[in-house]
């Protein structure tokens, strides 16, 4: 090809909509009905030819674009010199003037052009050049507002030069004055309407609730369609305006055209629209773009938790669609606290509803599956990044549901593999569980490489800790499989769904362990559970840990059976667990460390579940490592288990226990008692002792043993030595 090739304009020129990922056949739809004559689907958009209002309707009218751009020539770009030549090339004086300001988007990259901002750099250069050549003068740029974008796309070596006719984003409507977090886009949230079949309802006379409806973009972009109000009304700046080839005379008439349909739609009697939020602050947002919009008569509003969710009772509605954008949750554990959420409406639409239409968008199949109801319909569409799914809900009469929720689910292959590996388990842990008396266990530990989560036991409860996947492994694939995970329990435990908590295993920094684990937490989730003689509060919800290191158990039990008359140390007592086992064992006194007051109020709680002597078994809020290096005090029996690493803002300098383990344990040997014995422990799994060590003291190695039957997959989870002095 040449190394350039220009369009030629014509009275129908060919114009390329973009739009997000999901929605290109509904807006190939869409752009017939609006008049293209021709029309072709690619990746994200579609080519459309029509007549020279086009351009002007689609930027008015479409409810799914997000741009709409006037291809002007197509780039071959080898070198950065030939994107600069290429441009430079475009008779950009037919298009715009010397006197506009300009910005360029660019998106993509090659060996030649390997960072946006430097195409769009040579962009720029070339067409200020040209008209610096041509004219004397130049176009100035304005990042924030300019009068006209140009578009650059580059890929596989080739880029497309446009003019971006629509300038902002289409899907700024103008109305959205107020926001919410999280807000949907409101072209999204036209195409969500679209597949819900709204215009459908519509016809037949049928209503809209959003049970959730945050800032109301769903309710205004419903209430739009139903009084036949163009998207593009309320916009004051479209790029085409500083286009040297606009028509101002067709594009006003356009504008009339669309105001004349906008007071038409209005006098008409519209069915009954309605949105309700917990939130009274997303309420007064979704009131203000109401308003901003001149919906109020048609669109209402109003705070209301789910739970009082019914049909509204001042006139007779006709069934109709509840449609709502309920929170999908950031990590896998909150799908746990919003697990109820999705129950709840699941529940509330099929007995308020029967006969209505229920549309769910959500980016998080594990939380579809709580609506408890089967999808006649599902499509695939993408939230910004998120990809999503519009589930679709015939909600039928009671009887009907109950019969069809009656009919047994097929598992799928993966499901029935990852079923069979737990039973397998099961059986072999089962005579170990009972000859140990243990409540508390690893049942499944990633032994299916696909399938990286941890599952364990505490009482009958399940806590459930996916690893985090690698970057390489596809994100939709890992949700998948969370999702095979979860159906998995639910079969071999279905009247135990109330009790499984799942969370994402993410490395922990500063001090993110001390902090609460979701917004949704509602504390006092603590609940007991027994370790041997020892009674201990655990928190499978709060927090990323829960309160009691599995892995331990031995290593507790050990201190347990040593600590009869000696004075007891825990250092990063975390929890003090093995405090507590030490006070039952016949500890003289104890002294439990840590920096965290969460886990010693924690610590105290099972200090009293145990009957413990606060006199005698005490705790100290200080830095662990600070602390020992006063080297006060002596104790026979010193527990050190620090962390691999911590930076927490409470402590004033970094710790490394590589690094530092050497002066860690110099230190609690300075205050250990003749003949007393210090078990040192941490879970970095590639920790080397420094020989060093061995000159001063005694160490013996006791890793192997400290491993318990339920942890035998993973013998790295920590290392632990007893250390005495020689």
């Amino acid at each position: 090809m040449k190394r350039f090739e220009t369009t030629t304009m014509t009275s129908q020129p060919e114009v390329f909509i973009n739009c997000p990922k999901g929605l290109e056949s509904l807006l190939l739809e869409e752009v017939q009905a609006l008049g293209a004559d021709t029309v072709r689907e690619t990746v994200a958009g579609v080519y459309a030819q029509g007549d020279e209002a086009l351009p002007y309707r689609l930027c008015l009218w479409s409810r799914l674009a997000n741009r709409v751009l006037l291809p002007l020539a197509k780039v071959e770009v080898n070198t950065a010199d030939d994107l600069y030549e290429g441009v430079k090339n475009i008779p950009w004086t037919d298009h715009i003037d010397a006197n506009v300001t300009f910005a360029v988007d660019f998106a993509g990259s090659s060996d030649a052009i390997r960072h946006s901002q430097f195409g769009a750099q040579k962009v720029k250069d070339a067409i200020v050049d040209l008209f610096m050549e041509q004219t004397g003068s130049r176009p100035s740029v304005d990042l924030k507002s300019p009068q006209i974008r140009v578009n650059a796309y580059l890929a596989k070596g080739k880029a497309v030069i446009s003019l971006d006719l629509s300038g902002a984003s289409l899907h700024r409507r103008g109305y959205r004055v107020a926001m919410v977090p999280a807000p949907l886009k409101e072209n999204l949230a036209a195409a969500v309407l679209l597949r819900a079949g709204w215009p459908s309802v519509l016809a037949a006379g049928g209503g809209l609730i959003d049970p959730m409806c945050g800032s109301g973009t769903l309710l205004v972009e419903a209430a739009m369609m139903a009084a036949d109000i163009a998207p593009g009304l309320m916009r004051s700046h479209y790029g085409f305006k500083a286009w040297k080839q606009f028509n101002p005379s067709l594009w006003e008439a356009l504008l009339q055209e669309a105001s004349e349909r906008r007071h038409a739609g209005l006098a008409k009697e519209i069915p009954e629209i309605r949105g309700y939020d917990k939130d009274a602050r997303a309420i007064a947002a979704a009131e203000k773009n109401i308003l901003e919009i001149g919906l109020e008569k048609i669109v209402r509003v109003s705070a209301r938790p789910l739970s009082a969710l019914k049909q509204p009772t001042h006139r007779e509605i006709k069934p109709g669609l509840i449609i709502t954008n309920p929170p999908y949750g950031e990590r896998w554990g909150e799908i746990d606290e919003l697990r109820p959420l999705y129950q709840e409406l699941g529940q509330l639409a099929k007995i308020a509803f029967p006969g209505w239409r229920l549309g769910v968008l959500t980016g998080n199949p594990d939380l579809a599956q709580e609506l408890r109801l089967r999808s006649d319909k599902t499509y695939s569409l993408y939230n910004g990044t998120i990809p999503a799914k519009l589930l679709m809900f015939s909600l039928r009469q009671q009887d009907e549901e109950a019969e069809a929720a009656s009919r047994p689910r097929e598992l799928s292959d993966n499901v029935r593999m990852l079923v069979n590996r737990l039973q397998k388990n099961v059986k072999r842990l089962k005579p170990w569980i009972q000859r140990q008396q243990i409540s508390c266990y690893r049942l499944y530990d990633a032994d299916l490489p696909e399938y990286a989560v941890a599952i364990d036991i505490y009482g009958d409860w399940f806590h459930v800790q996916e690893y985090a996947p690698p970057a390489s492994v596809d994100p939709q694939l890992a949700k998948r499989r969370l999702g095979e995970i979860r159906s998995a329990l639910f079969h071999l435990y279905p009247d135990r769904r109330e009790k499984m908590v799942f969370k994402e295993r993410r490395r922990q920094t500063g001090d993110s362990q001390y902090q609460p684990l979701s917004p949704w937490s509602q504390k006092g989730n603590g609940f007991v559970v027994a370790e041997g003689p020892a009674k201990i509060e655990v928190n499978l919800k709060d927090y990323l840990d829960t309160g009691l290191f599995l892995d331990h158990r031995p290593v507790r039990e050990m201190i347990r059976t040593m600590a009869h008359g000696k004075r007891f140390l825990n250092l990063f007592c975390y929890t003090a667990v093995a405090t507590v086992q030490a006070a039952l064992g016949g500890a003289a006194s104890s002294l439990s460390v840590d920096m965290s007051n969460t886990y010693l109020d924690w610590a105290k709680r099972n200090f009293d579940l145990n009957g413990l002597n606060p006199f005698k078994h005490r705790t100290l809020r200080a830095d662990c490592v600070e602390w020992l290096a006063a080297r006060e005090g002596q104790y026979d029996l010193i527990f050190l288990d620090p962390p691999t690493f911590s930076n927490s803002k409470k402590m004033d300098a970094v710790l490394d226990v590589q690094r530092d383990h050497v002066k860690l344990i110099d230190d609690a040997m300075a205050i250990l008692a003749p003949g007393g014995t210090l078990i040192f422990s941490n879970n970095f799994r590639r920790f080397k002792m420094a020989e060093e060590l061995a000159e001063r003291y005694l160490l013996e190695d006791i890793s192997a043993r400290s491993i318990p039957e339920d942890f035998e997959r993973n013998q790295k989870i920590h290392r632990c030595w007893l250390i005495k002095a020689r």
